[in-house]
């Protein structure tokens, strides 16, 4: 499967953006999916995820109640919400599939697909 992620940018702290990722090439509801960062520095982090229908979800605790995951079968997309953006958000957002049923994996060596990578700024 191919992804080609996309909406990130420059937002002032406390604002919001909205990821999108669309892919190709396989049957988009038999990958469970999810998203990962990479600030300066830093190891690339599990932020959220989604099961292949939408039914399970998780987030990475920095995350909760502000970023939100979703997904469109129909339209081959899956979706980052996120609110009240803060400085230490940062960094350059990467989807990713997951080819196996079960539990949304949250190590980076279990995702065989990956995206290009979309850079979110926030200033203070």
């Amino acid at each position: 499967v191919q992804l080609q992620a996309s909406g990130g940018g420059l937002v002032q702290s406390g604002g919001s953006l909205r990821l999108s990722c669309v892919a190709s090439g396989r049957t988009f509801s038999n990958y469970n999916m999810a998203w990962f960062r990479q600030a300066p520095g830093k190891e690339r982090e599990f932020v959220s995820g989604i099961s292949q229908l939408g039914g399970r979800t998780d987030y990475a605790d920095s995350v909760k109640g502000r970023f939100t995951i979703s997904r469109d079968n129909a339209k081959n997309t899956v979706y980052l919400q996120m609110y009240f953006l803060e400085p230490d958000d940062t960094a350059v957002y990467y989807c990713a599939a997951d080819r196996r049923v079960g539990t949304i994996r949250i190590h980076t060596s279990l995702y065989a697909y990956w995206g290009q990578g979309t850079q979110v700024t926030v200033s203070s």
